[in-house]
C-alpha cells in the first residue's frame, strides 16, 4: 500500500467534520495580526499624534454666549389643558412660532446691520494661527469696489493706529487711522473703509471680505442655536458662538432687543394704523367746523339775534344726536372693512343701523321745513355746527384713547436674561480632538493591515487540505527574523537556516519535515521540491532539507533544475543546463557548499529550451549516475503552475514535495495542481506550508517575504548566454 493510500484511509473518517471556517477571524487572531504589525502600528501613533497636535492648535478659540427669553403663553388655554398630553399628540407650543420669527430675516436683517456682519477682516497666517497670537480687526463700514469685489482685498497693520489698504495687485492703495473713514479712488470706482477697534503687531496681515446681506443673514442662521426649554414651558433658549467673546454677546443682545421691540410694535400695529388715519383725517374735519361756526356767526350778525323756541331747541338736539351716532357707525364700518367683505354680517349690520338713523334724520328735516326761514336757515346752521363739533370731539377722543393703548401696549416676550461676556472658550476641545486622531490613527492602520490580510486569504488550515485532497501535509514552517534571508537575496553563499540559527522556530519546523520525508521514503533517494507559483519558498525549503540530510552524515547533492531563473549557489558557471547539453560532465560542474557533505549543482547555461532538455533519458540518466555518488538527491524544480519541467522530472524522482504558501493559494488550485501531478504518474508526494505566520493560534514571525521570481509575469526563459 503506498503513502497517499494510506493518507486517504487516514483522512476518510474527519471528512464529515465540519469545514473549518477559515474566512472568519477571532480575537486571538487580530491581536496576533496587530502584535506583528507593531511597527507599523506605533508609526500610525506617532502620525496621529502629530495631526492630533496641529488640528487642536488648527482650531480658532469659540466662545458661546447665551439668552434667555419668556413666551406669555396665557391664552393659549388647550395647550394648558393638554399638558404633556399635547406634547405626546404634537399639539403645536407658541414658542415654535416664536422660534421660527426669531431666525427669521425680518429679525436677523435688522442685526447683520447694526452688528455690521457684512464687513470682515480675517487674520491671516498659518504660523499665527498655530501660536494663537492672530490679531484683531473690527470694521465699521468697506465698501469695495464692484470692479474688483471678488478679488482679495488686504489691510496691513503698520503701528497700534495705522493701517494700509493692499490692492489685489499687491500694490499700497491707500494709509487709514483707526477710528475714521477712509476713502481711496480705485479704477474708476472708490474704496471706502472704516475701522472701529484693531488690536495687531505690526505687519499683520488682515483678508478684507465684503459679503452679501442675505449671505450675512443665513449664515447667522447657521450659527445660532434657538430652542424651548421643556415642553410647553413658554422659556426659550438661544446660544451663538463667536471667535470673540464680546462680539458675542453683543450680536445676541441686538438679537433679543431687536425681536422684543418688533414684537410690540407688531402687536400695536393695528391700534397704530387707526391712529395715522385718524391724526390725517383730523384737521380736515377741524377746517370744516371753523368753516360751519364762521357761517352761523355771518348769519346771525346780519339778522341780528334770533330767539329759538324750545320745539326748534328740541329739534336742534334730536338731529345733532343722530347725525353723531351716524357717525359713529360709519367709522364702526370702516373698522370693520379692513378685517371682512362688505357683504359679511357684521357689516352689513352696521350699515342697516345707519339706514334706520338716516330715515329718521330725514323725518326731521322735513318737520323742520314747516318752520319760518330765518329760523330754518338758523336751524340749518347750527345743525352743521353741532355735527361738526360731534365729529370733531369724537376723532379727538378716539386718537387719546389709540395714544393711550399705544403707550401701553407691551408683546407676549421678554428678556429673561441677557447674554455675558463668557470669558473660557466653549470649543475646541483639544484633548478630544488629540485623542480623536491618535485613534483615528491607530484605527486606519489596523484597517490598512486588516486589508492587506484580506488579500491573503487562502487556505490556511493543514486539516482542511488534508480532508479536500487526501494529501498529507509534512510541517508548517513559520515566518523567521533571520537576517541570513535578506543576505540571501543579494547572491551571497551563506549557510542555510538551520546551520545558522538552529534554534529558530523555523529550523524546528525544518527538522519535523526531515524526519517525516526520512520515514516516507524509506532508502530511496531522490526528492523533488517545487512550488504552485513563484514566491512560495521552494528554494529555501529546498536548502535546508539538504542541509539537514548532510548533517546526518549523508552526501547530499542540491540540483537546481530552474534553468530560466536558478539560485542555487555554485562555484561553477556551468551547470544542469551544460551537462544535459553535453558541455560538460556531472564532476566538472558539481560544487562544495559551506555545509560539510553537502554539493550544489547549479542551473548552468543552455541554448535550447530546458523542457526540451528534459525530455527523454538525458536527465534519468544524469540522476541514476548521481545515485552512484551521493546517498541523496534534492531537485529544486520550477513552479508546477508555470512551465512543464516540474511534470517532466516528477516521473524520475522518488518523492515530490509541494511547498504551499500560507494564506495564498485557493482550496480549488490546490486540487488544480494535484489533478496536473496525478496525470503526471503515481509518485508519493506531500505538502509543506510556508510561511506560516502567527495569528494567535500558532507561532512564527515573518521573514518579510524571500521568493526569487518576483510574480508571474518576471517568469521566463532567456535564452541569452552568460558570460564567462
Amino acid at each position: 500500500m503506498d503513502l497517499n493510500t494510506q493518507n486517504n484511509q487516514q483522512n476518510a473518517a474527519p471528512v464529515s467534520a465540519p469545514a473549518n471556517k477559515d474566512d472568519e477571524i477571532d480575537l486571538l487572531e487580530v491581536l496576533g495580526i496587530l502584535l506583528k504589525h507593531k511597527i507599523f502600528l506605533l508609526f500610525c501613533i506617532i502620525v496621529g499624534c502629530g495631526i492630533g497636535f496641529l488640528a487642536s492648535n488648527w482650531q480658532r478659540p469659540q466662545y458661546t454666549s447665551d439668552a434667555l427669553l419668556q413666551i406669555d403663553v396665557k391664552g393659549n388655554k388647550a395647550g394648558k389643558a393638554m399638558g404633556e398630553m399635547g406634547a405626546l399628540l404634537d399639539v403645536a407650543s407658541p414658542a415654535e412660532a416664536e422660534i421660527e420669527l426669531l431666525k427669521s430675516r425680518m429679525v436677523l436683517s435688522f442685526v447683520v446691520e447694526q452688528e455690521n456682519l457684512c464687513y470682515n477682516a480675517f487674520p491671516k497666517g498659518a504660523l499665527d494661527r498655530l501660536t494663537h497670537k492672530e490679531g484683531r480687526m473690527d470694521l465699521e463700514n468697506l465698501q469695495i469696489p464692484e470692479i474688483a469685489i471678488t478679488e482679495k482685498w488686504m489691510a496691513k497693520v503698520i503701528d497700534d493706529s495705522t493701517y494700509v489698504i493692499i490692492t489685489p495687485e499687491e500694490t499700497e492703495l491707500a494709509k487709514g487711522v483707526i477710528g475714521k473713514e477712509l476713502v481711496a479712488p480705485y479704477g474708476g470706482d472708490t474704496l471706502a473703509i472704516h475701522v472701529k477697534h484693531m488690536r495687531a503687531r505690526p505687519g499683520q496681515l488682515f483678508v478684507l471680505v465684503q459679503t452679501d446681506p442675505l449671505d450675512a443673514v443665513r449664515g447667522l442662521v447657521k450659527q445660532l442655536n434657538v430652542a424651548e426649554k421643556g415642553k410647553q414651558t413658554g422659556i426659550i433658549g438661544v446660544s451663538f458662538t463667536h471667535q470673540y467673546p464680546d462680539r458675542a454677546a453683543a450680536i445676541l443682545n441686538s438679537i433679543a432687543n431687536i425681536y422684543l421691540r418688533q414684537n410690540v410694535e407688531m402687536r400695536s400695529a393695528e391700534a397704530e394704523k387707526t391712529l395715522e388715519f385718524l391724526e390725517q383725517q383730523l384737521p380736515g374735519v377741524k377746517a370744516k367746523l371753523d368753516s360751519a361756526e364762521k357761517r352761523l356767526a355771518d348769519y346771525r350778525h346780519k339778522i341780528g339775534s334770533v330767539d329759538m323756541s324750545g320745539e326748534t331747541r328740541a329739534h336742534l338736539e334730536k338731529t345733532a344726536g343722530l347725525e353723531r351716532q351716524i357717525l359713529e357707525l360709519e367709522q364702526q364700518r370702516q373698522q370693520a372693512t379692513r378685517l371682512f367683505k362688505e357683504e359679511h354680517p357684521s357689516v352689513q349690520t352696521i350699515v342697516k343701523q345707519q339706514g334706520r338713523l338716516r330715515a329718521e334724520l330725514s323725518k326731521l328735516k322735513n318737520s323742520a321745513e314747516k318752520m319760518p326761514l330765518t329760523q330754518q336757515e338758523v336751524l340749518r346752521l347750527q345743525e352743521e355746527v353741532a355735527v361738526n363739533n360731534a365729529q370733531y370731539t369724537s376723532m379727538l377722543n378716539n386718537i387719546q384713547q389709540l395714544r393711550v393703548v399705544r403707550a401701553g401696549e407691551v408683546g407676549n416676550v421678554r428678556v429673561v436674561d441677557y447674554a455675558q461676556i463668557e470669558r473660557r472658550p466653549s470649543k475646541p476641545n483639544k484633548k478630544m480632538i488629540f485623542l480623536g486622531c491618535v485613534f483615528g490613527s491607530f484605527l486606519l492602520g489596523a484597517l490598512l493591515i486588516y486589508l492587506l490580510q484580506m488579500t491573503k486569504r487562502g487556505v490556511r488550515s493543514s486539516l482542511e487540505i488534508e480532508r479536500e485532497t487526501g494529501v498529507s501535509v509534512y510541517a508548517k514552517i513559520p515566518e523567521s527574523d533571520n537576517n541570513i534571508l535578506s543576505r540571501r537575496k543579494k547572491g551571497k553563499n551563506t549557510l542555510p537556516l538551520v546551520e545558522e540559527s538552529p534554534d529558530d522556530p523555523a529550523s524546528e519546523a525544518f527538522r519535523s519535515l526531515y524526519t517525516a520525508i526520512d520515514f516516507s521514503i524509506g532508502e530511496q533517494k531522490v526528492v523533488m521540491v517545487t512550488g504552485m507559483v513563484p514566491g512560495v519558498g521552494k528554494s529555501f525549503v529546498s536548502k535546508n532539507l539538504s542541509a539537514l540530510y548532510a548533517a546526518n552524515g549523508k552526501r547530499v547533492l542540491l540540483i537546481d533544475a530552474d534553468m530560466r531563473r536558478g539560485v542555487v549557489y555554485s562555484k561553477h558557471r556551468q551547470g544542469l543546463g551544460d551537462v544535459l547539453s553535453g558541455k560538460a560532465s556531472l564532476d566538472s560542474v558539481v560544487s562544495e557548499s559551506l555545509v560539510k557533505n553537502m554539493f550544489t549543482l547549479g542551473a548552468g547555461n543552455s541554448e535550447v529550451a530546458p523542457s526540451e532538455l528534459l525530455r527523454g533519458d538525458v536527465f534519468r540518466n544524469l540522476i541514476e549516475e548521481a545515485k552512484t555518488k551521493f546517498d541523496m538527491i534534492v531537485v529544486d524544480t520550477p513552479p508546477l503552475n508555470l512551465v512543464t519541467d516540474s511534470e517532466l522530472i516528477f516521473p524520475v524522482v522518488d518523492f515530490a514535495l509541494f511547498v504551499l504558501h500560507y494564506g495564498r493559494h485557493s482550496m480549488e488550485q490546490i486540487k488544480e495542481s494535484m489533478v496536473k501531478v496525478d496525470r503526471c504518474g503515481d509518485k508519493p508526494h506531500a505538502f509543506v506550508m510556508n510561511h506560516v505566520e502567527h495569528d494567535g493560534r500558532g507561532y512564527g514571525y515573518g521573514y518579510g517575504g524571500y521568493g526569487y521570481y518576483g510574480g508571474y509575469g518576471k517568469y521566463g526563459y532567456s535564452s541569452k548566454k552568460k558570460k564567462k
